[in-house]
């Protein structure tokens, strides 16, 4: 990874060793005792191709939806996050949490946003504070990799799989142009799609029956077909009848799962809707801290968890939210309309749980597809590799990074 340039020559050894073998604690300890610190933490928004978000009031291409992170370290290794929340929210949330963070280990990233959670209490739980631990912490994890020579899913609890499925995320339209839509993404390799927002669930049930009927028929009976209602945006009107009601056309199309089908504070209307439908039901993508999730877990109201881990808290939390759902016979699906590191970081989470099985690839995005050096490849069963070389496994094209960011650099040099 590109972000790893400053590293010295020395850590070349460290990870040439790890990977001829020498046990993780080893490698870490090899770096003057296990004490390298954190230097800084800098960060730069994304403007300027920034992609539509189906929301009620829609975002423009220069507004600022995602944010990355850089963490470097007194030893020259950085690490690269992203937070899903605009460049001035994150400053604002850096200036409180930069002097926390100055000074600590580098190679602790659970200890280290424990930390940060617990001393930014009174800051309010959640929103850009925790927005803002996300990014550090995947760039934290994206060091240690670094560091030791393994890949990030590996420190995470190990490698469930090398290669996961991606899932072609894209906005609703009128039938007849989402269907040639996907038609164009089945040609692309992909096997699974997700249509989400856009009209569902706010004109008339015969246009949102037409809209998944055209879906089913352009991606054919053999794909995977997901339905996302949008439920968590602004001023959400349909309510837990229209989800029963939609729940029973959508059964009819073999949908795999419908993902926020009510608001997002009402974990009852999701039992009662759970229990009166043979669809799996999703959601999560805007709680955040594990501690959100419990309730909705323990009442039995998702069959499909969606954390976002440059939302609720990065990779330590979302893999204690996966391993507490598995308990309860409950999937993690990481939500992951973001960016290339946001991508990376699903990827090694998905192959450190058991039953994630997907990720989500939101199509057409610049700051997905046009900032990672080399392009992300689909293999012949339609599925993405995991990358295995040290940290998040990606380098970024900075050139590119450079015309999303207003020139603003992310790294020294």
């Amino acid at each position: 990874m590109s972000g790893a340039t400053s590293t010295s020559a020395r850590y070349k050894d460290t990870f040439d060793g790890s990977q001829r073998g020498v046990h993780t604690a080893d490698a870490v300890h090899g770096v003057r005792g296990g004490h390298m610190k954190i230097r800084d933490i800098r960060a730069v928004g994304l403007r300027g191709a920034t992609p539509e978000s189906g929301w009620t009031n829609e975002v423009g291409p220069d507004d600022c939806l995602h944010t990355l992170i850089a963490v470097t370290t007194d030893e020259g290794v950085t690490g690269l996050g992203s937070v899903f929340s605009s460049d001035t929210l994150v400053e604002a949330a850096l200036a409180e949490l930069r002097p926390l963070c100055l000074g600590e280990s580098a190679l602790e990233p659970e200890r280290v946003t424990e930390k940060l959670h617990q001393t930014t209490f009174w800051l309010g739980r959640g929103g850009s504070i925790t927005h803002t631990i996300s990014g550090i912490d995947i760039a934290l994890w994206d060091i240690l990799g670094k560091v030791t020579g393994q890949p990030v899913g590996r420190l995470l609890g190990g490698r469930y799989r090398t290669r996961v499925q991606p899932y072609a995320s894209v906005l609703m339209e009128e039938p007849e142009r989402l269907a040639e839509h996907l038609g164009q993404l089945k040609e692309q390799g992909f096997r699974a799609f997700k249509i989400g927002w856009g009209p569902f669930g706010r004109r008339d049930s015969k246009l949102d029956e037409a809209i998944v009927r055209a879906a089913r028929t352009a991606v054919g009976p053999d794909a995977l077909l997901m339905v996302d209602a949008g439920g968590s945006d602004a001023f959400w009107k349909p309510g837990l009848k229209w989800a029963i009601r939609t729940a029973e056309m959508l059964e009819s199309y073999d949908v795999a799962w419908f993902e926020e089908p009510l608001g997002p504070d009402d974990p009852d209307s999701y039992v009662a809707l759970r229990q009166a439908t043979t669809v799996p039901i999703a959601a999560g993508e805007v709680l955040t801290r594990r501690q959100s999730f419990v309730p909705w877990l323990t009442a039995g109201a998702l069959d499909v968890v969606q954390p976002d881990a440059t939302k609720v808290g990065g990779l330590s939390e979302s893999r204690r939210i996966g391993l507490f759902a598995q308990e309860l016979g409950v999937r993690l699906i990481p939500h992951g309309w973001n960016t290339a590191i946001g991508l990376a970081a699903d990827l090694q989470l998905a192959s450190a749980l058991a039953d994630t099985t997907l990720v989500e690839y939101k199509t057409g995005s610049a700051y997905i597809d046009e900032i990672v050096a080399g392009r992300w490849q689909l293999d012949a069963d339609g599925m993405l590799p995991i990358p295995d070389t040290p940290g998040l496994g990606i380098e970024l094209d900075w050139d590119a990074v450079a015309r999303y960011t207003g020139g603003r650099r992310l790294l020294d040099g």
